[in-house]
């Protein structure tokens, strides 16, 4: 079987111009290509079963962009997502060739440029590749940025699954890509989509649109950091003293309550342990809770050690159990929740439940530095 000689001549005369990428609409049979001058099409005429036609198609495309007709599925298995890319020339070629597959591979590609990307958005625009291009900061700040916020932000409502929620929220919160109107709508829709929360903690830890008053003793220490202003315990106290420090704490506890799955709560211990990280013992990744409340122990009874902690209690004693507490949430990451997520694929309700040898202790930790929660 070959193409249809209209077809063939159509292809091949749309091959010869200077195209940035190529998509192939399977259920209307249509070849669409971009060019410099704007999208092109052709109409394919099948002359046997379209599955087999479209097979013909991509072989004549591969032909002329990879030099082998059955070459690409070879060339595709080189292009994994791992992002092993060559060089941009490359990566243009690969936009050339009709294949999803291959679009997804540009777009986890490290060499990736605000403009491969732009094409690459036109050749397949899914949320999944929408997100893999706003994680390249020079994408992200380009003026396909916005676009691909907007994007996400109007499938947010059709996603099923929590990390991709997650993810597309943590994204869009970027600087300059949503407005404030968008901001503050998404932060009133994640009291019903608590997986939206986890996004802002982990985007905007310190700028959640929320209003509430700071701890009651945050003015007491604010003399102290003009006292010491290079000790990172103070700083991490004030942050956390501070309103949006009291909302981040608030906002962590909520999900806590109500965290839907696993994927929520693996996300939430990552987001607490960022945002005490400068106060971090170590970077040990800790699997249970008795293991970091015995390195707290430690590193507080051997003050020696940290000259930091040393220069904040011999000036304020008192805050022992709040540097305790700050450097015990430090050292929260997914680790902590593996060894009952290894063990159960509970969610919702159930899980929550089992989580509890866990999360109650975090729970007290925060309530430790937020009074609202106690």
């Amino acid at each position: 079987m070959e193409l249809a000689n209209e077809d063939n001549l159509r292809l091949n005369v749309l091959l010869r111009q200077d195209l940035k990428a190529v998509r192939i609409d399977e259920s209307r049979m249509v070849v669409h290509a971009l060019t410099p001058k704007g999208e092109a099409r052709v109409p394919l005429n099948a002359t046997c079963r379209e599955e087999k036609y479209l097979r013909m198609v991509r072989e004549l495309l591969s032909t002329h962009v990879l030099g082998s007709p059955g070459g690409y599925p070879v060339y595709i298995r080189r292009w994994t997502r791992m992002g092993q890319a060559r060089d941009e020339s490359s990566l243009e070629r690969l936009l050339l060739i009709g294949e999803p597959e291959a679009v997804t591979a540009v777009v986890h590609a490290p060499e990736l440029t605000p403009e491969i990307a732009t094409h690459a958005w036109w050749a397949y625009p899914t949320s999944e590749n929408a997100r893999q291009l706003l994680n390249t900061p020079a994408v992200a700040k380009s003026s396909l940025g916005p676009e691909l916020a907007a994007f996400l932000v109007e499938f947010l409502p059709f996603e099923e699954e929590a990390q991709a929620m997650i993810d597309s929220v943590r994204l869009v919160l970027q600087p300059s890509l949503i407005s404030d109107q968008q901001r503050l709508a998404l932060w009133k829709k994640s009291k019903r989509k608590h997986s939206y929360y986890i996004g802002f903690l982990h985007t905007l830890p310190d700028d959640l649109p929320d209003q509430r008053s700071g701890h009651p003793q945050q003015s007491a220490y604010l003399a102290t950091q003009q006292q010491i202003p290079d000790n990172p315990y103070i700083r991490c106290l004030l942050r956390s003293f501070s309103p949006s420090g009291q909302v981040f704490l608030r906002t962590a506890a909520q999900v806590i309550h109500k965290a839907p799955n696993q994927d929520a709560v693996v996300e939430l211990m990552e987001a607490i342990g960022a945002y005490f990280h400068d106060i971090r013992p170590d970077e040990q990744r800790y699997r249970l809770l008795d293991e970091i409340d015995q390195r707290v122990e430690t590193r507080l009874g051997n003050q020696e050690v940290d000259v930091a902690q040393q220069e904040i209690l011999g000036l304020h004693p008192e805050l022992e159990p709040l540097l305790r507490s700050m450097m015990t949430l430090s050292m929260l990451s997914e680790f902590v929740v593996a060894p009952i997520f290894g063990h159960s694929n509970a969610i919702g309700t159930v899980m929550r439940r089992r989580l509890e040898p866990v999360t109650q202790p975090v729970l007290t930790q925060l309530a430790t530095l937020c009074p609202d929660l106690t």
